[in-house]
């Protein structure tokens, strides 16, 4: 059973920073392309970030591109968000996801991914 584990969200200041984690299980995580997608109210699932089993040429949204780095270590099965510069718009519920070894959809688009993580509230005040 493949099992991902979102921790780090909480509410910050505009300007502030955080940390998500995600811990995986339950699948081959060395070979999988792991990303981060989130959800605001009232708006689709995006995809923020995402890294691919060697780390090479990380994805970015143009929304979060250049505030947030995404990281994965694959001895401990663990990926990464790093949110810097948070603004008020990045007020959402963020999501780990990982990919199935036969996936061919693009990156950045939701239906790659087979497996979720539960989510966690991230909320920047303004």
């Amino acid at each position: 059973q493949v099992l991902l584990v979102e921790s780090g969200g909480g509410l910050v200041q505009a300007g502030g920073s955080l940390r998500l984690s995600c811990a995986a299980s339950g699948l081959t995580f060395s070979s999988s392309v792991m990303a981060w997608f989130r959800r605001a109210p009232g708006k689709e699932r995006e995809c923020v970030a995402a890294i691919s089993w060697s780390a090479g040429s990380p994805y970015y949204s143009d929304s979060v591109k250049g505030r947030f780095t995404i990281s994965r270590d694959n001895a401990k099965n663990t990926v990464s968000l790093q949110l810097n510069s948070l603004k008020p718009e990045d007020t959402a519920v963020y999501y780990c996801a990982a990919d199935h070894p036969s996936a061919s959809a693009p990156i950045a688009t939701p239906r790659r991914y087979a497996y979720w993580g539960q989510g966690t509230q991230v909320t920047v005040s303004s």
